[in-house]
This record gives structure tokens, sequence and C-alpha cells, in this order.
């Protein structure tokens, strides 16, 4: 690129490439190369130009404002017709005010508000779904819910036994760590005996309960939602309003029973297992007879502690299916929304079971069971 100077005005001489791939000149050492003062025309000649594309294009409309600040009035005849029509077409149209997105600070109250706002948004979500779940569940009751037997039976088979493997290695290892933890402490007074009171309350009362309500809501309560955020993309949800049947009927109601009858038998599988568990710990590494831990276990374990994993069970279990069900219905029409859905389903479910289980502690402790 030359830049000579004329009797009546500059000269800007392009040659070579001009394309992306290419280096281009500094536009900073252009302007100073102009003559101080100088308020006359600035015409370009582009004959030995061998190729251009946008940045070419891009180049010149981030060069010509400062000419024309300081007065220079510039000719566009001598570029190329094609550069030309781009140039008039950025200049003739100005930028929407607030179209060029700026780097805005918010206040910590605005954050705050927001935050609220989504947080009672949510909540009202959350109410209107289970109105209109209890509305199902009531049409249900009375014969009138149009669901299938078979979806019922397919999901009691999804939530039940094929969850069973899964259940049982988590429910050992719980089992385990609780017994070689709680031996290791017990062993200090000579009472190793009692980890089998330990591993027995805990598993039956709490553990059991609580680890198979985790892993049915990583493994079940992110399959509702995905499944149903992926029917709301193909609009299959929308073809069931309008064929006039109830999505909450026809694919809610199915999958809410199914879990909710299958957690409490989860919860009593991860309590003998998790026993059994704290048992070969007992047994291999700090020498309790199986006769004597049994025992210990039957001595220190009642029906009420089973009982009050398994009311645990059957709240954890409509927990999950209303997360993940509710995420999955709400899911937007994108495949970035139905992993939102997904995750936001999964993260729902567990802190709602850990406050459940919170709550109903306290209530067990307050009753006295």
């Amino acid at each position: 690129m030359l830049h000579s100077s004329e009797a009546h005005g500059l000269l800007l001489v392009f040659s070579g490439c001009w394309r992306a791939q290419c280096t281009l000149p500094a536009r900073d050492e252009l302007l100073r190369q102009l003559p101080q003062p100088f308020q006359g025309e600035l015409r370009f000649d582009s004959a030995d130009l061998r190729g251009w594309d946008s940045r070419f294009v891009n180049w010149l409309l981030k060069l010509i404002p400062p000419l024309e600040k300081r007065g220079i009035v510039v000719r566009y005849e001598g570029l190329p017709p094609g550069v030309r029509g781009l140039l008039q077409l950025a200049t003739e149209v100005p930028e929407r005010a607030g179209a060029r997105r700026g780097a805005t600070r918010r206040g910590l109250l605005a954050t705050v508000g927001e935050q609220i706002y989504r947080l009672l948004d949510g909540g009202k979500a959350l109410l209107e779904f289970i109105g209109e779940l209890l509305q199902a569940l009531f049409r249900m009751l009375i014969g009138r819910a149009r669901m299938r037997a078979s979806d019922l039976f397919l999901f009691v088979q999804q939530n039940g036994i094929d969850a069973l493997p899964i259940v049982a290695l988590i429910a050992v290892l719980v089992g385990l760590i609780l017994a070689f933890i709680g031996a290791l402490q017990l062993q200090m007074f000579g009472a190793q005996i009692y980890v089998a009171n330990l591993v027995g309350i805990a598993m039956a009362r709490e553990m059991g309960a609580m680890m198979a309500a985790i892993i049915m809501a990583g493994r079940t309560g992110a399959a509702f939602a995905a499944q149903l955020g992926t029917m709301q993309v193909n609009e299959e949800i929308d073809a069931f309003r309008t064929l006039g049947v109830d999505p909450l009927e026809f694919l809610v109601l199915p999958r809410m029973l199914a879990l909710t009858l299958m957690m409490p038998l989860l919860c009593i599988y991860a309590d003998l297992l998790g026993i059994m568990g704290g048992m070969l710990v007992g047994i291999t590494l700090f020498e309790i007879s199986p006769s004597l831990y049994l025992q210990q276990t039957l001595a220190a374990v009642s029906l009420a502690d089973f009982g009050v994993g398994v009311v645990k069970s059957l709240v954890f279990g409509v927990l999950i299916a209303v997360a993940g069900c509710m995420q999955g219905i709400r899911c937007g029409r994108s495949a970035s929304a139905v992993g939102e859905a997904t995750t936001s389903a999964v993260v729902m479910a567990i802190v709602a079971i850990i406050v459940a289980d919170a709550i109903m502690t306290l209530i067990a402790n307050a009753l006295g069971v």
C-alpha cells in the first residue's frame, strides 16, 4: 500500500492481497502519515488489488470515520464496485441504539431482587403443577383418568427391578463404611459388638431410604426430565393436548405411581444389604460371629425403625417424581433446555430429599418414634 500526495488531495493506493489470511497494515500508522493539517480529498486506487473479502471492508469502515472527523472528504470511486456497495450499505443504515452489548455491572440489590423473583416464580410454578397433579390423581381414583396400565407396569420394572443392582452396590458399600468407621471408634472401648446397633439403626432409619432416594434422583428423576423434555421439544405434549388428553394423566401419573410404589421396596432392600455389609466387616475384621452380630442387630433394631425409613422413602419417591416430571413438562424447546431441565430435576430432587428428611427426623423425634 502506497500513500502519495497530489495537488488536489491524497491518493491511497491498494495492492496485493487484502483477505483474512493476509497481513493488513495498521490503520494508526496510516493516520500518522497524513499531513497536518489537511482538509482536502482522499481518493483510492485499487487497480493492483489482487483480492479482497469482508476484512478489507471492515478495515475501510474503521479508517473512514477518523478521516471524516478531520474534515477530509473521502471519495469511493477508485474502489471495486463490490466494496463500494458494501460500504454504502454499512453507512446508510445507522446502528440501532442499544444494539451493541455493553459490559454493564448490576448492583447487589438488583441481583438479589432478580433471584427472589425467580424463586417466587418457581414456587408459583411448583404449586400450579402440584394442583394439576392432584386433580389428575383424583380423576384416576374415580376411574376417569386416561392412563394405561401397561405404562405403569413398564415404569415399575424400570424403577424397581432395573434399579436393584446399583442400589445393592451403594447399600453394601455404605454398610461397609459405617461399620468400619464405627467399629474403629468402638474398639477403643472394647465395645465393637455395638457396631451392629450402629449399622442397623442407621440403615433402617436414615441411610437406606436416603441412599436409595439419591440414587433414584440421579437415575430416574433425570430420566423423567429428559424423556418429557424431549417430548416437549418434539411437540408431542402439544399433540396430546390437541387430542384432548391431559399429559399429566397419561405421562406423569404412571411415572409417579411407579416410583412411589417401588421406593419402599428399594428402601427395605437397601436396609438389608447395608446390614449385611456391616456384618461382613464385623465378621472379617473384628472377629464377631455371624450369629452374635444378627442377635445384636435384632435386639437393637425394631419394626418402628424400619417403618420410619419406609415412610421417608414414600415421601422421597413423590418428591423425585414431582421434580423430574415438572422440569420435563416445563422444559423449553431446544437441546440445551433439555439438559438444563435434567440438571434442575436432579438438583431440585436432592435438595427436597435432604430438607424433607430433616423435617421428618425432627417430627419422628418429637413423637418419640
